[in-house]
């Protein structure tokens, strides 16, 4: 079976190249794919151990083989890009009826439950803020930024965080003497320029390496008696706010507690406040294909982790809230370009990361995660919303 398995996947990679925009060097030199040498080009390194990987866990095994330096390329977002705008076709019909059987599932240890939701988020945010530092901004901000033009430099980008920020403050109302609930804290900017605003702000976090980091900058900017940033899950907070915001915390949540979440949401905000979110959103039907599937995304970079869907947002407010949509505004092509910015920063800095204590292989699967989350964007396939809710009413 595991034989079969690899040819399939070898013939699918170059039925692939044959029929996108897309070129395979294999070792002997021999090129399978696109004619044009400019096209984006995948190396094959050791192409038998790359179709048993896909073989065996599809998409899983793709990502592992690179990590591993079984294929290579010069243009990693370029091809990564190819095969995201072509996603429902590259898999024949007859071989996708099989996919609930084949794929792996997800499993059930990753469950976001009280317990785990912190064991997960440890894994990814409590890494190093260091190893964070190599490629963040001084901001040291995590989520998609806001330009005021595009294409973007380096030099753009702590600006353009402090521009989407700023948005989705307005977005929220937060002033002079307002009450804000931060649901994830990240590394604190969000904090401390709502504090800025003379708000009072409450921030949660289940990251003990950013709340640390986020105390630090709340102190040095002399806003500690304006902000308090706590080791908390967001089903164990009280109270209500006039502002509750936060930013690419959903994908974080898991499937199963969109609802607990956005209830939690809607018992949090005062009656006459705002909810404002940033949220990156997939398209529905690979949402609900891949719901309770296990992605490399999610074994080694987010686990317990899925993106959520437009429809899935929109279902779940008007079926457990009182949350009705005020504004929605796409940041897709802004996050393309912050990922590429950051992905050749983490690349600039590779050596640094590997000083470090982290070794190539984890410096190949970053490469990797920022590339792939890059190329999400550039097709299309990933879109990033701020999405502003009132908990009654609201014009949408």
């Amino acid at each position: 079976m595991a034989v079969l398995s690899a040819r399939i996947a070898s013939q699918l990679l170059r039925d692939a190249a044959r029929k996108l925009p897309l070129r395979l060097v294999y070792p002997d030199g021999s090129v399978v794919g696109a004619a044009d040498p400019a096209a984006p080009t995948l190396t094959l390194r050791q192409p038998d151990r790359l179709a048993r990987r896909v073989g065996h866990t599809g998409l899983i095994g793709f990502g592992e083989s690179y990590m591993a330096g079984e294929w290579e390329s010069d243009d990693l977002v370029g091809v990564l890009t190819v095969f995201a705008t072509s996603l429902a076709d590259l898999v024949p019909r007859y071989l996708q009826t099989l996919r609930p059987i084949a794929l792996v599932r997800q499993p059930r240890s990753q469950h976001n439950n009280l317990d785990q939701a912190r064991r997960n988020i440890g894994e990814h945010y409590d890494l190093s803020n260091q190893m964070f530092a190599q490629f963040l901004d001084e901001t040291m901000t995590y989520s998609s930024a806001l330009f005021p033009a595009l294409p973007a430099s380096w030099d753009d980008l702590a600006g353009a965080q402090c521009r989407k920020i700023d948005r989705l403050l307005d977005a929220a109302r937060v002033g002079p003497g307002s009450t804000v609930l931060e649901i994830g804290t990240g590394w604190g900017e969000l904090s401390v320029r709502a504090a800025t605003r003379g708000a009072r702000v409450r921030s949660i976090t289940l990251s003990s390496e950013q709340q640390r980091a986020a105390r630090q900058r709340v102190a040095a900017a002399g806003l500690s008696d304006r902000v308090d940033v706590e080791l908390c899950d967001y089903r164990d907070v009280s109270g209500r706010y006039d502002a509750v915001v936060s930013v690419e915390m959903i994908e974080a949540v898991g499937y199963s507690f969109w609802p607990t979440y956005f209830r939690a949401l809607d018992r949090l905000v005062n009656p006459g406040g705002r909810v404002a979110i940033q949220a990156i959103l997939m398209p529905h039907s690979r949402m609900l294909a891949s719901r309770n599937t296990h992605t490399w995304i999610q074994k080694y970079i987010f686990p317990g982790g899925l993106l959520p869907s437009r429809q899935a947002i929109l279902g779940i407010t008007e079926r457990h809230t009182s949350l009705r949509t005020e504004d929605m505004v796409s940041l897709q092509p802004h996050y393309a370009e912050t990922l590429k910015l950051w992905r050749e920063r983490f690349v600039a800095n590779r050596d640094a990361v590997l000083a470090l204590g982290f070794d190539d292989v984890f410096a190949r699967m970053w490469e990797l995660y920022l590339a792939y989350s890059e190329a999400g964007f550039r097709s299309g396939y990933l879109d990033v919303c701020q999405w502003t809710f009132a908990p009654s009413g609201g014009r949408w």
